[in-house]
This record gives C-alpha cells, sequence and structure tokens, in this order.
C-alpha cells in the first residue's frame, strides 16, 4: 500500500471533525511523524481549504 502524503493525510484528518484550527490540525500531524508539516502547509490557499473543512465538520465534546 502507498504512503499517503502529509498533504492527504491533512485532508483526511481535517474531514474527522477533531480539530477545531490549522493549529491542532498540524500538531497531530507532527505528532504522527509527518515531515515539514509547516512548510507543506504553507499555502494560504491550502490553510484555508484544511480551515473551511475544521470549520464545517468540528465538532466540540460534548460536557456531560
Amino acid at each position: 500500500m502507498a504512503e499517503v502524503s502529509t498533504v492527504e493525510r491533512a485532508y483526511a484528518l481535517a474531514r474527522t471533525g477533531q480539530f477545531a484550527s490549522i493549529a491542532q490540525l498540524k500538531t497531530r500531524l507532527k505528532e504522527e511523524g509527518c515531515r515539514a508539516v509547516d512548510a507543506l502547509l504553507a499555502s494560504r490557499s491550502l490553510q484555508g481549504h484544511l480551515s473551511a473543512i475544521c470549520a464545517a465538520t468540528h465538532q466540540a465534546p460534548e460536557h456531560v
């Protein structure tokens, strides 16, 4: 199976609804061992797309 690129992984994570911001997304990518995260996600258009996905899918944890 082919390895998933950092950008592809960023989009996949953004769609999970677990991240409210690009900063949180970048932190997770780095924790997963992705390299050059800041450089690869530096594009304004890419950040705009990822931010929009995070905003549309993010669900704050329920407080019980």
